[in-house]
């Protein structure tokens, strides 16, 4: 079992900054992937950043160049600070593991794993 805490959402004006941060907790063997995807609403979810566990990093087109994801694996945590926030970044914001577990008496695998979510406003 793995458990999602997300944190630092909220209002902001357009141009500012703003950073999220979600922490993993339970039984695991490790985590892989990290990720943060955004769902506003009307609109399906999607990827706003991702980062591997040796710090390989992917971002949304539409938050390139105003987005960094990081992490810590001592910590096993995973942020996204937001600059440059637009009126269009308003969405919950979800983070998004990988984890390696086992369930029961099976044998360990890659679990995806969610929190439920951040509300981020941009508004003026």
């Amino acid at each position: 079992q793995v458990q999602l805490v997300e944190s630092g959402g909220g209002l902001v004006q357009p141009g500012g900054s703003l950073r999220l941060s979600c922490a993993a907790s339970g039984r695991f063997f490790s985590i892989n992937d990290m990720g943060w995807y955004r769902q506003a609403p009307g609109k399906q979810r999607e990827l706003v950043a991702a980062i591997t566990r040796s710090g390989s990093t992917k971002y949304g087109d539409s938050v390139q160049g105003r987005f960094t994801i990081s992490r810590d694996n001592a910590r096993n945590t995973v942020d996204l600070q937001m600059s440059d926030l637009k009126p269009e970044d308003t969405a919950v914001y979800y983070c998004n593991v990988d984890s390696t577990v086992r369930r029961g008496v099976g044998i360990p695998r890659g679990y995806d794993y969610w929190g439920q979510g951040t509300q981020v406003t941009v508004s003026s």
